[in-house]
C-alpha cells in the first residue's frame, strides 16, 4: 500500500527510499517492530555508501504508528558514536502519547474517521497485547499514578496547546483518582518506544531537526503539537505543516 507513496517521494525529492517490511502484531508481538526499524535503520547508516548515498544526509520517516517507530528510533541513536548521526526526522501525523486521553484534539475529533477515538486505544491496547476493555478507564485517566501525572504534566498539557487549537470546543475534563491496579496493567504504555513524547529531556535536547505533519481532523493533532513545543523548547529547529483540512491517513 506504501510502494507508490516511496516511489513518488523517491522521484520528486532525488532521494534513495528504503521502505522497512517490519514485522507485524499480534503475530509478532511488540517491541519486534521497533527492533526492526531500528535494526534497518542502523544497518543502513553503516552501509549507506553501498547504496550511493551520504551518511550525513540520511532521513527517517513514518505517519501514524510509523511517526512512533521513527520517534522512537530517532531517540534511541541519540548516544550512538559508533553511527552517523540523522540528518532529520520526519513524522507524519504521529502518535506519541499515552498521559491525556482527553486533549482538544481528541474531542474534536472523538467520531472523525477514520482514526476514531475508540479505535485509537483499542489498536494501542492490542499491540501491547492488553485488555482492549480497559480503554474506558484510560479515557478517564485512572492509568496515570499521581507521581507520573506530575512529571508529565509540563510535557503533556493543554496549557502548551495554542489556543487557537481549542476554538472548536474543548471542555477541561474532571481529573480521576488513579489506580494502582489498573497502571500495573497497562504499564507497557509509559515505555518511550510506545509513547516517545515521554522520554527524559537529556534524549529530547540531542534530538535531530524536525519535520512534523498534524491535520486538523485528526485526534493525533495534538500529540504532533507537543511534540513540536519539546523540541523547540529544547533548540531543535522544526518544520511544520499543518493542513487545515486535513484529516488521519491523508497521505
Amino acid at each position: 500500500s506504501y510502494e507508490r507513496v516511496c516511489q513518488y517521494i523517491a522521484r520528486k525529492s532525488d532521494s534513495v527510499v528504503v521502505s522497512v517490511g517490519y514485522r507485524l502484531a499480534p503475530e509478532h508481538p511488540y517491541p519486534a517492530q521497533f527492533e526492526d526499524c531500528l535494526t534497518a535503520t542502523i544497518h543502513f547508516l553503516r552501509n549507506a555508501q553501498d547504496y550511493g548515498v551520504d551518511p550525513s544526509r540520511i532521513i527517517i520517516c513514518g505517519d501514524s504508528s510509523g511517526g512512533t517507530l521513527t520517534a522512537a528510533v530517532a531517540q534511541a541513536l541519540v548516544n550512538r558514536r559508533d553511527l552517523p548521526k540523522l540528518r532529520a526526522q520526519i513524522l507524519i501525523y504521529p502518535y506519541l502519547q499515552c498521559v491525556d486521553f482527553d486533549l482538544p484534539s481528541y474531542q474534536q475529533n472523538e467520531k472523525v474517521p477514520i482514526l476514531i477515538k475508540e479505535r485509537t486505544l483499542v489498536l494501542g491496547l492490542k499491540y501491547l497485547n492488553i485488555d482492549p476493555r480497559l480503554k474506558e478507564a484510560l479515557f478517564q485517566g485512572y492509568h496515570v499514578p499521581e507521581d507520573l501525572r506530575l512529571k508529565y504534566q509540563k510535557w503533556v498539557s493543554v496549557d502548551n496547546i495554542p489556543h487557537e487549537f481549542k476554538a472548536r470546543g474543548y471542555k477541561p475534563s474532571t481529573k480521576h483518582p488513579p489506580s494502582e491496579e489498573i497502571y500495573t496493567q497497562v504499564k507497557p504504555l509509559f515505555d518511550t518506544v510506545f509513547s516517545p513524547l515521554l522520554a527524559e529531556d537529556s534524549v529530547i535536547a540531542r534530538l535531530p531537526e524536525a519535520f512534523i505533519l498534524t491535520c486538523e481532523f485528526d485526534v493525533l493533532r495534538d500529540d504532533g503539537l507537543l511534540y513540536k513545543k519539546r523540541l523547540e523548547d529544547h533548540g531543535i529547529k522544526v518544520t511544520w505543516c499543518h493542513l487545515q483540512e486535513g484529516f488521519h491517513g491523508t497521505v
